[in-house]
């Protein structure tokens, strides 16, 4: 579906609206302070270091914030195509949008949103052909749907659910529970609890959580968060009561993930203290009130994700001895390294979930960042391999040991999600909801590429576009990545993407090292003192999309969330020539300062810390903030964050656009835009979504001349 009065073949939208005469932009004047750190015999001017200071509670700040809005929106209302473009959002994405259902405690229960819903609302079925009924509706929650519904957890007989609340974007949760015969909300109130869900015992009396201690009132957006400790809470008592099960004042570093086995024998603690997926495993055998928790694994040397158990044997997904992932199984009769055993061995691919469904493994793999689904029986076995869709992207194919069926849901780039059932015994899926976006896919082709990076690695890239694109150098294209934390990217069903394909645009998407498509060696490459191999990935597939005429720089963007943000940064200053247009959200940009806030700490496993001479030097020659030059053309760029992003705090965004307007030389615009009650993502309400995406697109058109 094109816009309304555009046939594709004419091009878009775009070609009937003149731009209106060049904005005359003033940025407010940020004061600086005279603040110079010493790193290692290298001093370090912090002249914006005020600006990391919260803004619900520094009055200048929020002063600065509110000046640098009106400049910001102010620019982008006087785009004349910044109101068709949301419309046009708006139309794709009021769909109706239906998760894969979950199976627990006798029902089936999946999420839905009607189109343009703030919040999905979470339903439930007796069985898959009975009326859903409404469980939990977030959107009664709020008046501007800034409260979310951020997990939940049922208990085992299906009486109770247990949920987080999520308010204004924070990673902070407040988790509560409702009987769900009854519809009766519980007293409980579980307060002060991120990074944690909870696990319930089998008897539903209650169930297992970490949460940190209260922080200091003014500090809760800002301050490390340290000393987790796991308790277990029983359900109708307060807070106050719950039972510490375990803790580790000696370590305020550690965090810790709960899982409790399915037969409600072993409670399993995962303990973390980054994001590098390396685990001590606790265990504690809740058959036996005499015994503590014991350490099956002692050091944090690899990755050991729980998967299910059969008896004393517990099965783990694990990159020891596999660069790319194998699941073993530990008995705790004979807990010894030599006496594990290897049930399912590495492949070519690399492993990303697996859980036991039907008495059958499920494991998902990844093969150039695209999904596959293999079954195993529990010797280890193959079974079949899982046919999808097509090629694209899968996530579910969750359940229980005694579940004959599981779930999942596949998209690609121009493929709407989908939601399957699996019969583990017969290996066939079956539809049960397919999305109907206002579009027609047969318009639109994907491709993956391979390219060479500075020193000869070979990357991937998908490139989806609509198939009338000629390669002619002059398509405006987008080029999105992140590159960190393991994390893979793959082709998935996104409506912002489809309406910047609509308006003629390229999406570009490379599998950067730091990322998880081919395993730790890959994830490795990318981290610490190798990050720059990262932005060298990002750069190489600029230069390719242009050397392979797909365009040009007056016509190229480039886009990332996060760590993406400080892909963005760090490519927008290392070669500032190569860009029209950059898009950093939410990103990381003072390398020497970010471990010093919330959960930056955990960032160390891939970024190191200035506190180390060696580090500091690799952190200090791409940190964006710090290698803003005085003088330099930069390119259009509008930088995104949020006043309650408690992930990556504001401060980041505040100090580098401040930098960047000192420093930046020419017309092209940069600016900040500061959402309110909103976060680093999640939970993010539809409107505010739509609203971000249409500045963002028609900042877009503004800057790369999308016009005939």
């Amino acid at each position: 579906m094109q816009f309304p009065g555009c046939s594709l073949a004419a091009g878009c939208l775009l070609c009937s609206f003149v731009f209106a005469e060049d904005f005359e932009l003033t940025y407010p004047e940020t004061r600086t302070v005279p603040q110079m750190d010493d790193f290692h015999g290298t001093k370090v001017a912090d002249p914006y270091r005020w600006l990391e200071e919260d803004v619900r509670e520094n009055k200048d700040v929020a002063a600065w914030v509110e000046a640098q809005n009106e400049v910001t929106f102010g620019y982008l209302r006087q785009i004349p195509q910044r109101e068709s473009i949301e419309k046009r959002i708006t139309q794709l994405w009021n769909y109706e949008r239906l998760s894969a259902p979950t199976r627990a405690g006798g029902r089936y229960y999946y999420f839905r949103n009607d189109g343009l819903q703030n919040q999905s609302v979470l339903y439930m079925q007796q069985t898959l052909d009975d009326d859903p009924i409404v469980l939990l509706d977030p959107n009664t929650w709020s008046d501007d749907g800034t409260v979310a519904l951020a997990s939940v957890e049922f208990s085992d007989d299906g009486r109770y659910v247990a949920y987080g609340i999520q308010d204004g974007g924070s990673d902070w949760r407040t988790w509560k529970v409702m009987d769900i015969r009854t519809r009766q909300l519980m007293p409980d109130k579980l307060e002060w609890v991120k990074f944690s869900d909870v696990a319930w015992t089998p008897d539903s009396r209650g169930f297992f959580y970490a949460r940190y201690d209260a922080p200091k009132e003014g500090d809760e957006f800002q301050s490390l968060n340290l000393n987790q400790k796991v308790y277990y809470h029983i359900v109708g008592t307060s807070q106050a009561e719950d039972r510490t099960v375990y803790q580790r004042s000696d370590h305020p570093d550690w965090g810790f993930g709960i899982s409790v086995s399915e037969d409600g024998k072993y409670l399993i603690i995962s303990v973390w203290k980054g994001t590098d997926d390396r685990y001590r495993i606790i265990v504690d055998d809740l058959t036996r009130s005499d015994e503590k928790p014991f350490e099956l694994i002692d050091n944090f040397d690899y990755e050991y994700t729980y998967v299910g158990n059969n008896q004393s044997l517990l099965y783990f997904q694990t990159n020891r001895d596999a660069p790319r992932r194998r699941v073993i199984g530990i008995d705790l009769r004979h807990p010894e390294v030599d006496s594990w055993k290897e049930i399912i061995p590495q492949t070519a691919n690399t492993l990303t979930g697996i859980d036991i469904v039907g008495g059958q493994f499920l494991a998902v793999y990844l093969e150039d960042a695209k999904t596959q689904v293999r079954q195993y029986s529990l010797d280890g076995k193959h079974v079949r391999n899982v046919e999808l869709p097509g090629i694209g992207s899968a996530s579910g194919f969750r359940g229980n040991s005694d579940h004959l069926e599981s779930f999942y849901s596949f998209s690609s780039f121009a493929t709407p999600p989908s939601t399957y059932r699996f019969d583990v015994a017969t290996g066939e899926s079956t539809l049960l909801s397919q999305a109907n976006v206002d579009f027609d896919p047969a318009n639109y082709h994907t491709s993956q590429v391979f390219y060479e990076s500075k020193d000869g690695t070979q990357i991937p890239m998908f490139i989806t576009h609509r198939t009338d694109l000629k390669l002619d150098g002059a398509n405006p294209v987008l080029l999105y990545g992140y590159g960190g934390f393991n994390i893979p990217l793959t082709p998935r069903f996104s409506v912002s993407r489809l309406a910047w394909m609509e308006m003629g645009g390229v999406f570009a998407m490379p599998n950067l090292r730091g990322g998880g498509e081919y395993g730790e060696s890959w994830h490795k490459a990318g981290t610490r003192l190798q990050k720059q191999n990262v932005f060298d990935d990002f750069i190489a597939a600029a230069e390719w999309l242009i050397k392979s005429k797909y365009t040009t720089s007056s016509r190229l963007a480039i886009q990332g969330g996060s760590n993406g943000g400080l892909l963005v940064g760090a490519c927008m200053t290392q070669r500032p020539d190569l860009y029209a247009a950059c898009l950093p959200a939410v990103g990381v940009m003072d390398m020497l300062r970010f471990h010093q806030f919330t959960a930056g700490r955990f960032w160390v496993d891939d970024y190191g810390s200035a506190e180390d001479p060696a580090e500091f030097q690799a952190l200090l020659a791409y940190s964006p903030l710090q290698n803003l030059t005085p003088g330099v053309s930069y390119p259009a760029t509008l930088i995104t964050t949020a006043d309650t992003d408690d992930r990556v705090v504001p401060g980041h965004s505040f100090k580098f656009a401040a930098m960047l307007q000192k420093c930046h030389r020419g017309r092209n615009p940069v600016l900040i835009r500061i959402e309110t009650r909103a976060g680093h993502g999640a939970g993010k309400p539809t409107a505010k979504l739509i609203e971000e995406i249409a500045d963002q697109w028609a900042f877009l058109i503004r800057n790369l001349q999308m016009s005939n």
